[in-house]
């Protein structure tokens, strides 16, 4: 039964991204909120049950995806899909649900507990197989708040090569890295201040939110989550905050003081250059397999995407916005549809499963694939 609209849910550990798509494939809302997850699972309640009344949606066929069964409120990620289910359905359980469990397509929500590894961690295939049936070849990568995923593809197949956490880091599917949660720790060990390199203390005092808004890369509106200090999120702020990784204090600096310190933002700069590369050795990975060609694009997705943009500049290559696959109206929301390519691939095949149709959920399994 096919209930209109159709709502793609994907739920993340920080995030929870939802859109809208009509009977005709349209998209019409794509929504995201925070949602730390971590704090326990009324989180979840509560952000779908504010989602719901911004989206003014009463009635509505549903499928889901997720990642947020990785966070360390459950004790592993069987447990996990199977909470964030049980969630779900009790939102949803009078209305259609279907849930997606990568390679084997989506299944009911009685059959994922003989499934959970499938469903586990599984809305990058969604979003690259549906790049794919609309691309030939490229490379796919989504950079969110947390992570980036990155998939090659051709002749309208995804080319993964990993389908566990696991295996996908391996293979440069998965690189643990975001534009807004990621410690700088994480990045780089060092930075030069004051004319000489200094060791970053392992301490999470700053986030990559804090170097992308010196860089004034972060889009405001995804800037969502409260800074690491729970302070404010201000280019002084985040100046401040910078500052003390490198065992600086910089007091209680004014914003014209932050804004107009070069030094910091030049420190962020070469933050955000340590990040571009990682991904950019990731990137050489995916190249050296050859499986598509010297002209294929990067199709950049993701409230990230404007590293993607970097790296495509970087290798020569073409840039496409997984957004310019749709027609350019405006949308409700207040998301791009980039932003929440899970969130949309879901509701747009889920809406053809709904039907009926036979559309492609899963393609060729690269080698080495676990």
């Amino acid at each position: 039964m096919l209930l209109d609209p159709v709502v793609g849910w994907d739920l993340g550990g920080a995030h929870v991204k939802a859109a809208s798509v009509n009977v005709n494939g349209a998209v019409q809302q794509v929504i995201q909120r925070p949602c730390p997850l971590w704090r326990g699972l009324p989180q979840l309640r509560i952000t779908l049950r504010s989602m719901l009344e911004d989206m003014q949606i009463d009635r509505a066929s549903h499928a889901v995806t997720m990642t947020g069964e990785l966070v360390d409120i459950f004790p592993d990620r069987t447990h996990g899909v199977r909470e964030l289910l049980g969630v779900m359905v009790q939102q949803f359980g009078e209305t259609p649900l279907l849930v997606y469990a990568g390679r084997n397509g989506f299944v009911s929500a009685e059959a994922v507990a003989a499934q959970a590894e499938q469903v586990a961690s599984a809305n990058w295939l969604a979003a690259a197989t549906l790049v794919a049936n609309r691309m030939s070849e490229g490379l796919y990568i989504d950079v969110g708040s947390t992570t980036t995923d990155m998939l090659s593809f051709s002749h309208g197949e995804v080319n993964a090569c990993g389908f566990t956490d696991h295996a996908r880091l391996t293979q440069d599917e998965l690189i643990y890295t975001g534009v807004i949660r990621t410690p700088v720790m994480a990045i780089t060990d060092r930075a030069a201040s004051a004319g000489r390199w200094t060791g970053l203390m392992a301490e999470q005092f700053a986030t990559t939110a804090d170097v992308y808004r010196l860089t004034g890369d972060l889009p405001a509106y995804a800037d969502m989550l409260p800074s690491a200090d729970g302070g404010d999120k201000t280019e002084a702020a985040s100046a401040r905050r910078l500052a003390r990784m490198l065992g600086v204090d910089m007091g209680l600096a004014t914003e014209q003081d932050a804004a107009d310190n070069d030094d910091w933002v030049r420190v962020a700069e070469y933050i955000a250059e340590c990040q571009l590369m990682r991904l950019r050795t990731a990137c050489e990975t995916h190249l050296s397999r050859g499986v598509f060609g010297v002209s294929a694009p990067l199709v950049g997705a993701g409230i990230g995407r404007f590293l993607v943009r970097a790296l495509a500049i970087r290798l020569q290559r073409p840039f496409v916005d997984f957004g310019t696959f749709f027609p350019p109206e405006p949308l409700a929301g207040g998301a791009a549809i980039a932003d929440c390519a899970p969130a949309v691939a879901i509701a747009l095949l889920a809406s053809n499963e709904f039907a009926g149709g036979q559309g492609k959920s899963y393609h060729r399994v690269g080698a080495g694939a676990e």
